[in-house]
């Protein structure tokens, strides 16, 4: 008997884009058109309009959903080359080594020990990612830290999936939380007419509670699959990690060549003379901006200095430094510039050409490895492009607005707390089809926030629906490009990461239901 096979990624994005083309032909067409009152207001009115059935649009989605997601497809394939040049100096292999030698020393520590060292190592990164999230909305970022992650988390005895959730969930907890995310929180309650990031110190809360709850269950996870490797949904395809890993360590030879020198020396000279242009920053978190900071010129004067002892010692210490001084130069920028993907894969693109440079690599083998992790990673950027189809099937069809309309229909007679959930349950769904949490927040906001007048329910109430609508459903939904490329990047199944996670997303939705009731029942400051 021939045994069932579980279909590809690709099969499964192209079932749901045929699903989607069949709504079209039952679901109205429908829209939402912005008016302006004679006092200035703006509202949202839905209109009745001709749907458009899709059928061969099928497969031309591809093509808009490659031309849609463009800049993310090109992200994943600089940052593929990027680092697949640096992994063929196995200067990771020497920092996970490294890295894990030291963990073991911090047994010694009765404290760590009592809790575990790698639960105090995975908690501390997590958190580090949870911050980004819920202070600059970090998501496409987490692309790139994915493919360190992954490989440390299977060198530290646990799986892919771990590796994910150490870098991507921990981000999506922070996301959730969105303590001060200019991207959602920001948007949401300039649109809703509230103060910037007023209820901040209920959200703050919100954020420790998902954390805690977030971060048990992945550490719990995390220690039956190292008791049990078996037992993880992706110890097969994580064999991939583990040939990788033993493959690339053998007996390490360190040496400095002359050539890295000069690497170190344009790099420098580059750095110095952007700090002459850029002597300070201003950097902003939340709604507060940080003017007057010397940011570069201080990165740049620490990577000089650490520089010179790592390649006095070997060119794979520098080469790490490179991609430690790589992170913090991308936070400066994002935070300090308004960096998005383009100029962070720029940023990753010149720390590979250094980075090969520096390990003596000339112009054709630069190129060589540049398109051998091109090639490694290519399913995870054609996977975008493909779940980016979904989203132009509903957008042609002119379905999105008639489902959004019809679920805002439904809260009508309701009471402030099933009003609130429904507006969860509604963010929840909508999320499902458009994981961008600005875009959502301009298509909801404007028709939710003056209904929440008429019935006496806080704007900030429902925009906390909104925050944890915009969320939780981000971790499992297939038209969203980041999971995609994290899923391609970590080579997991999208089906075996939703057996996985749906327990995982489903319990944070009821958390996050629980965490609206306050906003409802509790007199707080800012609701």
């Amino acid at each position: 008997m021939k045994k069932r096979q579980i279909p590809h990624t690709f099969t499964i994005v192209f079932y749901i884009i045929i699903f989607c083309a069949l709504l079209t032909w039952f679901v109205p067409g429908g829209k939402y058109v912005e008016q302006i009152a004679p006092n200035g207001d703006k509202t949202m009115v839905y209109q009745q309009v001709e749907s458009i059935p899709q059928t061969w649009q099928v497969l031309s989605a591809f093509f808009e959903g490659f031309v849609d997601k463009a800049d993310i497809i090109i992200f994943i394939l600089i940052i593929g080359g990027a680092f697949w040049i640096v992994n063929d100096s196995k200067a990771f292999d020497i920092g996970t080594v490294g890295f894990l030698r030291k963990a073991r020393r911090l047994e010694n520590n009765r404290m760590l020990r009592r809790i575990g060292v790698d639960n105090f190592i995975i908690t501390s990164i997590m958190l580090l990612f949870s911050v980004f999230g819920a202070v600059f909305g970090m998501s496409e970022e987490t692309i790139a830290f994915t493919i360190i992650l992954v490989p440390m988390s299977i060198s530290m005895g646990y799986d892919s999936i771990t590796g994910v959730c150490m870098v991507f969930v921990a981000a999506a907890l922070g996301f959730a939380g969105a303590i001060l995310n200019p991207f959602t929180i920001g948007i949401a309650q300039g649109l809703a007419g509230i103060p910037l990031f007023s209820g901040i110190e209920y959200r703050i809360f919100c954020w420790i509670i998902i954390n805690i709850a977030g971060f048990t269950w992945i550490l719990r996870y995390a220690n039956r699959v190292k008791k049990n490797p078996q037992l993880s949904l992706v110890y097969e395809e994580d064999q991939y990690w583990r040939d990788l890993h033993e493959n690339g360590s053998p007996e390490f030879t360190y040496h400095t060549p002359r050539i890295a020198w000069i690497s170190f020396g344009v790099t420098s000279v580059i750095l110095i003379l952007f700090s002459i242009a850029y002597p300070t920053s201003s950097l902003q978190i939340g709604n507060a901006v940080i003017n007057g900071l010397p940011a570069i010129p201080v990165l740049t004067g620490l990577f000089i200095v650490s520089s010179v002892f790592a390649l006095r010692k070997t060119v794979h210490l520098y080469i790490l430094n490179l991609l430690f001084f790589t992170i913090f130069f991308l936070i400066t920028g994002v935070m300090g510039y308004g960096w998005y993907i383009m100029e962070i894969a720029t940023l990753f693109l010149a720390m590979g050409l250094a980075a090969g440079i520096a390990n003596n690599k000339g112009p054709n083998e630069l190129v060589q490895l540049f398109l051998a992790g091109c090639k490694d990673i290519m399913s995870a950027a054609l996977v975008v492009g493909m779940a980016g189809g979904i989203i132009v099937i509903l957008q042609k069809g002119m379905i999105i607005d008639t489902i959004l309309h019809s679920l805002a229909e439904k809260m009508s007679g309701m009471g402030q707390i099933a009003t609130v959930e429904m507006m969860y349950v509604i963010q929840n769904l909508i999320n499902l089809v458009i994981p961008s949490g600005s875009a959502k927040a301009a298509l909801t906001i404007p028709i939710m926030a003056p209904f929440s007048d008429l019935i006496g329910l806080s704007k900030q109430a429902t925009v906390m629906a909104f925050q944890f609508g915009d969320g939780f459903t981000n971790m499992i939904t297939p038209t969203s490009g980041v999971l995609m490329a994290v899923l391609g990047v970590s080579r997991i199944p999208y089906d075996k990461w939703v057996r996985w996670s749906w327990k995982f997303i489903l319990f944070l939705i009821l958390l996050g239901a629980i965490l609206l009731l306050p906003t409802v029942l509790i007199p707080m400051n800012g609701f």
